[in-house]
Parts: structure tokens; sequence; C-alpha cells
């Protein structure tokens, strides 16, 4: 199944808190996962600046090993190709199966969209403005709030 268009994305059910929402009800909680460091550093900043509360991994692997120790985030912002064995795409499998009402979006610089994207997932392509990224993630959290 192939990542399908913000319009279509479906609710599902989650338990949360309540903490780390924006004004508008939305869920806040991000990881970048970026091997760029500066790429991901950068991306990050502009996410905090949003009012969004960041975490970042550097790999895949990484990002996985967090989230399995109970990192609580509400969306997953990765890079497809990512340093060592895992590429974004399996990332965002294992994760949703961890958190199945984790919202995903997608990034590369060497394809034009994700052919196995998990079900209600976004892909935005590289080169990015962060400021963009994080309007896209707001509206998608807001559909999954």
């Amino acid at each position: 199944m192939g990542s399908i268009g913000i319009n279509e994305i479906t609710h599902h059910d989650d338990v949360r808190d309540g903490k780390d929402r924006g004004k508008d009800g939305a869920l806040r909680r991000v990881l970048v996962v970026e091997d760029e460091a500066l790429i991901c550093v950068d991306t990050a900043d502009a996410l905090e600046r949003q009012g969004f509360k960041v975490d970042t991994a550097l790999s895949g692997e990484e990002a996985l090993r967090r989230l399995r120790n109970g990192l609580p985030i509400d969306i997953l912002f990765t890079d497809m190709n990512l340093a060592g064995v895992m590429d974004g795409a399996t990332l965002a499998r294992l994760a949703r199966d961890l958190l199945p009402a984790l919202v995903v979006v997608y990034t590369s610089g060497s394809m034009n969209a994700v052919p196995q994207g998990v079900p209600g997932s976004a892909f935005v392509p590289k080169p990015y403005s962060p400021d963009r990224v994080g309007a896209l993630l707001s509206r998608m959290a807001r559909i999954h709030a």
C-alpha cells in the first residue's frame, strides 16, 4: 500500500494525556530522523520555533532503539535514505507497529514518492523549507488530534 494524500488520512483511536499538544489541540511531539547532521539540526530548530517538542536521531537504528525504550512521539519525520542498514520506510513500518496512531512524513532528495509508505503518510521532497514542513506536520497532527 502506498502513501495517500493528506485528505485521506484516517483517525485512529489514541490514548494520550493531553500534554505536548498545541493550542489547537494538535499532537506536537516529533522525532526527526536524518543522517545529515546539519539538515537534522536545522529542521529540529525550525520545528521547535513552531512549537513542536523535537527529538532527533541520526539513523534508523538509533530512532528505533529510542522508540522501543519508550520515547513518546506523535509524529515521525524521516529521511528515506539513512546511514546504516535501516531505511526510512522500514523504520516507519516498525515504528507504526509500536505506535499505531503515529503520524508519518517521509522525505528524500533521491525519489519523488515512497513506493510502500505506511497508510496515511505524506512525502516531502528535498530540498524542503523546514518552516513548510512544520506547517504540514501541524495540519497532519490536527487531523489526528
